[in-house]
């Protein structure tokens, strides 16, 4: 009996009144399915599958999974219910699990959960399948799944009720175990490398360490209020002048700005700091990660992203931002370092829009911005960025108005950031109140001053690399999803009207 059988039997009536009801009976009769705690099951679809062997005795198993499909009449019936692992076919037949229970299986609907103990074998046509013995309904679904051949296919649905998004598309549950993977990698690679990994507060009184607009909540008890952190990187810095020397962080971020197919409100990083290293130590450890990661999920590092192939060998390409934008735009921003005058000269013939207040580094860093990041299919370290736009990083030797920090683009996207970290409390204290003046002028993305994060300097902090990396971008990238949104098990939406 089909699941449009079960509805056409229903002579029209209400299809969930009628499950309702179903499950009323139940009850009555003392098989309420919901008063079932455990189960015990041994066995998953995908490896009954992949184990099966026709020349062994026939094998015993106990699975449990959801109803996904049912066909079948008078004493025979297959049922295909799927589990985390994949989808397997039950066999059943009135002879074996006697004339109530076979009726009463007939009865249960699409998206029930149930139980079957029975033994594997090879049906005439060459599926392998399981020989139900027992039966039993483990939970009753009170609501009808999308039709079949359809599936939930609304994007904005999917989204919002990615329970019933996972049930229907098993390729949406096999990117986020693969984001488990990568995570796991990353874990695994550090740890392996002596990194310690910590927690740091979510609950700032200061929103450092990036430059963005943080969300903001009140504390009744102390009558203050906090701020959602933007990035976890000050308090890491702590650590590293208290001697840890190698930490990292894996956990959300909440900034408080537009949304788009590369950007949530809240968003998972991991940030890590390395005393004794710069950024040429980042560049390395970055790569290996993301290819380890790559080949844990992919087990190729030559993978295709929305119909463009993508290299993740090692080593990346490196570039620094001045030879970048010397490439695709002709301009060489070295032959007048500092030159603010000369800057915007050459920002109106390559018409960037500049504000008054930038310099020749803010000129520079639009530049590349606007002329070049779009052209970064491969992954390429881009290095050296000017002074302005990176006020936690050490300044190169020689070159006052660059800075010793790389960000790492692939498929024309940022995907890790990176510093030689600044250390020098001085210099950092004058950065920190350039930040200020900016937030005067009505900047509300530039950074507060903290001053026991400066005081944390003044006790020595040694030379320190740091970088940070989207989660969820490298998870699309190396799964092939367009939109942040497709990574993230519960993205953030604008609730429904009701």
């Amino acid at each position: 009996m089909s699941e449009n059988n079960t509805q056409q039997n229903a002579n029209g009536g209400d299809l969930l009144q009628v499950r309702r009801d179903k499950l009323t009976a139940l009850q009555e009769q003392g098989n309420d399915p919901f008063e079932i705690t455990t189960y015990d099951r041994n066995a998953y679809a995908k490896d009954i599958i992949e184990s099966f062997n026709d020349e062994d005795e026939p094998r015993t198993v106990s699975v449990a999974g959801r109803i996904m499909s049912k066909r079948g009449k008078g004493k025979v019936a297959f049922i295909d219910i799927h589990d985390r692992s994949g989808k397997v076919q039950i066999f059943a037949k009135i002879d074996d699990l006697g004339e109530d229970v076979y009726k009463g299986l007939l009865k249960w609907d699409i998206g029930d959960i149930i139980g079957v103990e029975g033994f594997v074998f090879r049906t005439r046509v060459g599926e392998i399948s399981i020989h139900a013995t027992k039966v039993t309904l483990l939970s009753k679904s009170l609501l009808p799944l999308p039709e079949k051949y359809h599936g939930l296919k609304d994007t904005d649905l999917r989204y919002r009720q990615r329970y019933v998004d996972l049930i229907m598309n098993p390729e949406v549950k096999d990117t986020f175990i693969k984001r488990s993977v990568i995570i796991k990698t990353i874990r695994e690679e550090l740890d392996n490398r002596g990194y310690i990994e910590v927690e740091t507060p979510i609950l700032n009184t200061i929103p450092g360490g990036a430059a963005a607009r943080p969300f903001i909540t009140h504390h009744n008890t102390l009558d203050i209020d906090l701020y959602l952190r933007i990035a976890p990187e000050l308090y890491l810095k702590r650590l590293i002048v208290g001697g840890m020397e190698k930490v990292y962080e894996i956990g959300r971020l909440f900034r408080n700005e537009g949304m788009d197919v590369k950007h949530n409100p809240e968003f998972t990083t991991i940030e890590l700091y390395e005393a004794y290293t710069d950024y040429h130590g980042m560049m390395e450890l970055t790569e290996t990660l993301i290819n380890k990661a790559c080949l844990a999920v992919n087990d190729i590092d030559q993978i295709e992203y929305q119909g463009e192939r993508i290299d993740l060998s090692l080593p990346f390409r490196r570039m620094s931002m001045m030879d970048a934008v010397k490439e695709y735009t002709g301009v060489d921003f070295s032959e007048f370092i500092g030159d603010t005058e000369k800057a915007k000269e050459v920002a109106k013939e390559l018409h960037l829009e500049v504000k008054a207040t930038d310099t020749w580094g803010n000129i520079l860093n639009t530049a590349f911005e606007e002329k070049v990041e779009e052209n970064l299919v491969q992954p390429t370290f881009i290095y050296d960025y000017p002074v302005e736009v990176s006020p936690l990083t050490k300044r190169k030797k020689g070159v006052p108005e660059i800075v010793e920090r790389f960000e790492l683009f692939a498929t024309r996207r940022e995907l890790a950031n990176a510093y030689s970290e600044l250390n020098d409390p001085i210099d950092q204290r004058k950065r920190f109140e350039h930040q200020l003046m900016l937030r005067d002028s009505g900047d509300d993305e530039a950074q507060m001053l903290d001053e026991d994060f400066l005081t944390s300097l003044e006790y020595g902090m040694a030379p320190t690399g740091g970088m940070g990396m989207g989660i969820d971008r490298l998870t699309m990238l190396l799964t092939d999803s367009a939109s942040i949104r497709d990574v993230l098990i519960f993205p953030t939406m604008k609730p429904v009207e009701k």
